[in-house]
């Protein structure tokens, strides 16, 4: 079967009629960062900031409009709204991004977020394994993947499947009994998500707010690397019991944890704590320890930024292995040494949760 293309898609949301204007979403502007790869289809579709939700048909609206051509496997269309900021004095636009009221995401007990500050540190292996501990503990967790550029979830989880429809919501996907949701689910592994800013925070606001977590004893979100402005729009719109910041011994790995850290104190969220993932490297063959990316480094950065140290995770194949296979360590050897040492992480960061209290935030990011 053919695929369709750019031009298809466009022709296809051409016939969609904007009733406010009374035009075509395509020639209405409205249409950005449109993206079509091997059946997949990604676009924003930018809404005055006046209209906000009431828009919401014309989203669902858009997307069936795409789903009906020839060769569509997915489509996902996020709602944003963008306006310009008026100019300040001597013509230059302020840029502000003011604080997002926090009502929390209902029937969730409790978010935490698991960070770091730069990429390949093994952030996402540690999220998943982190929820996997909290739910042994006996609680009920959810899995949200933040990382719009670069989800892992459905490769971690090995999840191929688009999440369905649930009432006016979108239910999660179960596995190992956490509710997982990623954008990674509703486009192809391969396929490029070329959004602006607006566009990544309207769809990490639907991710948290229109999906069905309810009942939840804790939400875990794998954040997105660095502390750009997905980082921030978490901070802002969601009440975050505290983070846990991921890191490797290596001292260009620590620097850029410490910004991450920075971020989080700085948006008023608990930092509960810092993890050191590929600590010692166990050869499977003979046992040996090997610090092939130093040793120490984290506890004695938290030591220094007077952060709790949460844990070590060793660099060894079985957790390599598990992660490719998308069948976590801790969901499949629980016993085993490596599951172990998420679990005591876990452990500490049940307890945290238990006695965080998060002060209402007074950010406003110039």
């Amino acid at each position: 079967m053919p695929q369709a293309t750019k031009d298809d898609v466009l022709k296809a949301l051409d016939s969609v009629i904007d009733s406010q204007s009374g035009r075509s979403v395509v020639h209405g502007d409205l249409v950005h960062g449109l993206v079509v790869k091997d059946g997949h289809v990604g676009f924003a579709l930018e809404v005055d900031p006046a209209r906000g939700r009431q828009a919401e048909p014309l989203r669902k609206a858009c997307e069936d409009a795409v789903h009906k051509l020839p060769g569509v496997l997915s489509v996902t269309a996020v709602l944003t709204a963008h306006a310009e900021a008026a100019p300040e004095p001597g013509g230059h636009r302020a840029h502000r991004h003011a604080p997002a009221q926090q009502n929390g995401i209902p029937g969730v007990a409790a978010v935490i977020a698991v960070a770091s500050g730069k990429g390949g540190v093994g952030k996402s292996t540690v999220a998943v394994n982190l929820a996997l501990g909290l739910k042994a503990l006996g609680l009920k967790v959810g899995l949200l993947d933040a990382d719009i550029y670069g989800p892992s979830v459905p490769r971690l989880l090995a999840i191929t499947e688009k999440p369905q429809a649930a009432g006016d919501k979108v239910a999660p996907i179960t596995r190992y009994g956490l509710k997982t949701m990623s954008i990674g689910f509703m486009v192809g592994e391969d396929t490029p998500m070329i959004w602006r800013g607006p566009m990544v925070q309207n769809a990490l606001t639907q991710m948290m707010n229109d999906v069905a977590w309810a009942p939840l004893d804790v939400l875990v979100i794998d954040m997105p690397p660095g502390t750009g402005d997905a980082q921030l729009t978490i901070a802002q719109r969601v009440p975050l019991k505290g983070a846990v910041i991921v890191s490797t011994p290596q001292d260009i790995a620590l620097i850029d944890a410490r910004k991450g850290l920075a971020m989080f104190r700085k948006t008023e969220v608990p930092v509960f704590g810092i993890v050191e993932n590929m600590s010692t490297f166990v050869c499977p063959h003979c046992g040996h320890e090997s610090h092939i990316f130093g040793h120490g480094g984290a506890r004695e950065t938290a030591k220094k930024l007077d952060t709790p140290f949460l844990g070590e995770i060793p660099l060894v194949p079985a957790i390599r292995e598990t992660s490719d296979a998308g069948t976590p360590i801790v969901a499949i050897a629980p016993e085993s040494a490596e599951a172990k040492a998420f679990l005591l992480i876990a452990k500490e960061v049940a307890a945290k949760i238990a006695t965080s209290q998060r002060a209402a935030p007074k950010i406003v990011i110039e």
